[in-house]
């Protein structure tokens, strides 16, 4: 589902991204964790096709991501850190204004956003502004954004920061679903490293704009004889603060 080979990607004379390689099957719930300014940002911007890399090789979805970037565009769903509904627009009505510009007739589009509403547990939330629902219900909304056109591969960035322990808890087993129902490839930024160990099949970490560590949660808690995966990530990154560095 994404296959990348030497990556890279400058601001001046900083080197954000350093030949990154990364490969992401079908199905699987990835997670991209790093120190800040890694180049966690400025991978993720480049594969959600925001950010044009300086060299190297990608398919994203089947598409190549230099020659065909609107052909990955419609085959990925982007959930970024901020909201993407306005405090005062309706829901329901957002969604289904969304959905029509993917080229959805105005029955599809309100069927699809009913449905979305229903498994995301928002229903009842259609005529509901968005500047009152609750944290954990104004992530679920942006999630159902990055699903109405039914992508093959979602990417949320830090799609929990800021939720409380049950909002969190409930956005996990929403995203498993995800992965268990339509087979969704799911490819997610964090800071919480409890959560990279609780959801996802793989983590991948960068650190200075290169994969320093890469495994399953199990893989990299035996190799580095750490008991959690902040132990790893201290371990492969050290314990230097990194504020005000680049993404």
């Amino acid at each position: 589902m994404i296959h990348v080979r030497g990556l890279t990607r400058s601001f001046g004379a900083v080197e954000a991204v350093r030949g990154v390689d990364i490969d992401v099957s079908k199905g699987e719930i990835v997670g991209f964790v790093g120190p800040n300014g890694a180049g966690k940002t400025t991978t993720l911007r480049m594969l959600t096709t925001l950010l044009r890399p300086a060299s190297g090789t990608a398919t994203v979805a089947g598409r190549d991501l230099f020659a065909d970037p609107a052909g990955v565009r419609r085959r990925i769903g982007y959930v970024a850190q901020g909201g993407t509904v306005g405090p005062f627009s309706e829901v329901g009505e957002e969604l289904v204004l969304q959905a029509r510009l993917y080229g959805l007739s105005r029955t599809e589009a309100r069927e699809r956003v009913a449905g979305l509403l229903e498994e995301l547990d928002l229903a009842g939330c259609e005529k509901r502004p968005a500047g009152q629902l609750s944290g954990g219900q104004k992530r679920r909304v942006d999630i159902a954004m990055g699903l109405l056109h039914r992508p093959e591969l979602l990417f949320l960035d830090e799609p929990t920061t800021g939720l409380d322990p049950q909002s969190r808890t409930n956005l996990w087993g929403h995203v498993r679903r995800l992965r268990e129902e339509s087979g969704m490839t799911v490819f997610l930024t964090t800071h919480y490293l409890e959560e990279a160990d609780a959801l996802c099949d793989r983590i991948l970490i960068i650190d200075h704009g290169r994969i320093v560590a890469s495994g399953t949660p199990s893989e990299l808690k035996a190799v580095h004889d750490a008991g959690t995966l902040d132990e790893v990530f201290l371990a492969v990154t050290g314990h230097e603060l990194r504020e005000g560095a680049a993404a």
